[in-house]
């Protein structure tokens, strides 16, 4: 039995793989941004599992203190962890800049993770496993919008920059796990049924369970074992390289520079 932390779990991708996890027989720590829904989730979890421990965590990922937050109320109850999912995401907001004057998609979808894996690294187990969720869409990570020094009016640019600084930051931390840790970045599919795709896109997408399936894979199985540091694409079902832009160390460093600008207390 595995103990593992999921981001943004009362929804989409995010939810199919607590169910999926959880009908392994794995103890699951879920997050979510809402009392109601998360509760609802994990009726939803119990159904798949009936004996199935959960842990559940609110926090709103938007702000870089509900993160620090939510890492540290983990740590108080958990002396272990041995799989943490970066699942939580955004993409399309009525308000995209955040009170603290930063894109909300650089916000969750990057900070975050970096915040709340960083915190949670002296537990994770031996063989612990950080699995970050990327995405197809990636384009050339603008410094100055991750800084909240220039705002970007593109929706689609946005995320897609947010996703390659994780895919980044994921090859980056890889570097500074001790032996046996693995943190891997994971394009779960395109265009698969979630809100964010429905609502960003306006399309019914595919099936969650292949961004689940995969994202379980990632967690627990061999193949991913030696993996530490890659990328996988699940449209073409295995590691890849992620955009051009990512391979160059200059832009690598300047980007983590620009992260560590912002996470840092």
């Amino acid at each position: 039995m595995k103990k593992v932390l999921i981001t943004g779990a009362t929804d989409g991708i995010g939810l199919e793989t607590a169910k999926l996890l959880a009908a392994q027989g794995n103890h699951l720590i879920m997050h979510g941004r809402s009392d109601h829904k998360l509760q609802s989730a994990c009726e939803q979890v119990k159904q798949y599992a009936p004996d199935v421990t959960i842990d559940t965590y609110l926090a709103d990922l938007s702000t870089l203190s509900d993160s620090r937050k939510l890492a540290r109320s983990i740590l108080k109850d958990h002396s272990r962890i041995d799989v943490i999912i970066n699942n939580a995401g955004v993409f399309k907001l009525p308000q995209p800049i955040t009170q603290e004057g930063f894109d909300a998609r650089f916000v969750v979808n990057t900070f975050a993770p970096a915040i709340i894996t960083e915190l949670l690294l002296p537990v994770l187990s031996e063989d612990g496993r950080i699995v970050n969720l990327s995405s197809a869409a990636q384009a050339p990570v603008q410094v100055d919008a991750m800084k909240g020094l220039v705002h970007l009016n593109d929706d689609f640019q946005a995320y897609a920059q947010s996703k390659l600084a994780l895919t980044i930051w994921s090859e980056q931390v890889s570097k500074t796990l001790r032996p046996g840790q693995v943190s891997v970045s994971v394009n779960p599919g395109s265009l698969l049924a979630s809100k964010m795709v429905k609502e960003g896109f306006g399309v019914a997408g595919n099936d969650l369970s292949i961004g689940a399936q995969i994202l379980c894979k990632a967690a627990l199985s061999d193949e991913f074992q030696h993996s530490s540091g890659k990328y996988f694409d699940n449209d073409s079902q295995q590691f890849s390289s992620p955009h051009n832009f990512a391979v160059n160390a200059v832009n690598c460093q300047k980007v983590m520079e620009a992260l560590q600008s912002v996470v840092e207390e």
